[in-house]
């Protein structure tokens, strides 16, 4: 028999974190414990982490729904989260914990040569948005750092000043010395995405992340047919619960990439079906963490180091909070390793 338990730490931001949909400061998560009533001193830890806005979890019964969560965990688990399928966050909380406590309540979620420390996830650095001259310091301290791929967030600034500070990166560094991601959080319209590739398109960019908001897929349909540029789907997948959903969407944008954020699409069981429709249509894909902590990040890593991708992952984004929860995880030259 097990029973689970309930708690809450708000994670205030190191500094503002700037995207399209406006500026962070902090962000709440809380945390699902799990034991045996049989063995309470063993216990498994799944973070539910709320992005503002975004999160399909983001609502105001949430609280009311983690406590009922706690006090029928039995049920959930032995009706296999069907509770829970419209609440990713809570989902992929239970699962962690789970795979927690199945491995002994030491934070080791999936065993592999990451979790021995002998393999490391190579990762991109994120910038977030700010002035230009933020921009740019922040480009130059991850580059000192290691890193030769870089996902700058786009679309909250005037984008011909975006433009020009693309257009300095690249002639600094070509595209074999520094890989060039963007993500723009569907901040453009269709009529402006179409303009906004075709200048970015000289600059070798990588790839950019939803040009546009989510939900119209025949527009985006036709960005993927014809951008000169690759373009991966994130906000996309959020709230797209159902195989037949999935299957549909995924077949009529034809996207070159997918972005896969267990804490906003249900778990890693989840993410593993988004990753077989993908290679189905022959859609690359790479794993990004969506601002947990270094809770739920760890999971995360742990996971997507069994996948065995060569591409740059998301997940540098435990060191950006000034009350992170310890780990053992750091980066070092641009890849995301664990401290044995």
């Amino acid at each position: 028999m097990l029973k689970a338990s309930v708690d809450f730490r708000e994670l205030v931001f190191k500094e503002p974190g700037g995207t399209s949909r406006g500026v962070l400061t902090t962000k709440r998560s809380y945390f699902i414990h799990i034991w045996k009533k049989s063995k309470p001193s063993t216990v498994g830890v799944g973070e539910c982490s709320i992005l503002p806005k975004l999160s399909p979890d983001d609502k105001p019964e949430l609280e009311e729904k983690l406590h009922w969560t706690a006090e029928n965990i039995q049920r959930v688990i032995d009706g296999k989260f069907e509770d829970l399928e419209e609440w990713p966050a809570i989902l992929f909380a239970v699962e962690t914990a789970l795979l927690d406590l199945n491995n002994g309540g030491h934070g080791i979620y999936f065993k592999s040569d990451f979790t021995s420390g002998e393999k490391f996830i190579p990762i991109n650095g994120l910038i977030w948005m700010g002035s230009i001259d933020q921009m740019k310091n922040r480009i130059e301290n991850k580059l000192s750092e290691g890193y030769r791929c870089l996902k700058l967030k786009i679309g909250a600034l005037n984008f011909q000043e975006e433009l020009k500070l693309l257009e300095e990166l690249r002639r600094l560094y070509t595209p074999v010395d520094l890989e060039l991601r963007l993500d723009a959080n569907g901040a453009f319209s269709f009529r402006e995405a179409s303009a906004v590739l075709d200048q970015l398109a000289p600059l070798h960019i990588h790839s950019i992340e939803q040009p546009i908001s989510a939900g119209q897929w025949k527009e985006m349909a036709q960005l993927c047919a014809n951008s000169p540029i690759d373009i991966a789907l994130d906000e996309e997948l959020i709230g797209i619960y159902g195989e037949d959903q999935r299957k549909e969407m995924i077949e009529t944008i034809q996207p070159q990439y997918i972005i896969l954020k267990p804490s906003l699409l249900g778990g890693f069981a989840s993410s593993e079906k988004w990753i077989q429709l993908a290679e189905r249509i022959n859609a690359q894909w790479w794993v990004t963490s969506a601002l947990e902590s270094n809770v739920g990040l760890n999971a995360i890593a742990q996971w997507t180091a069994t996948l065995n991708s060569a591409l740059p992952q998301g997940l540098g984004t435990g060191q950006v909070f000034v009350n992170n929860i310890e780990a053992p995880l750091f980066v070092e030259n641009g890849h995301l390793k664990y401290r044995v």
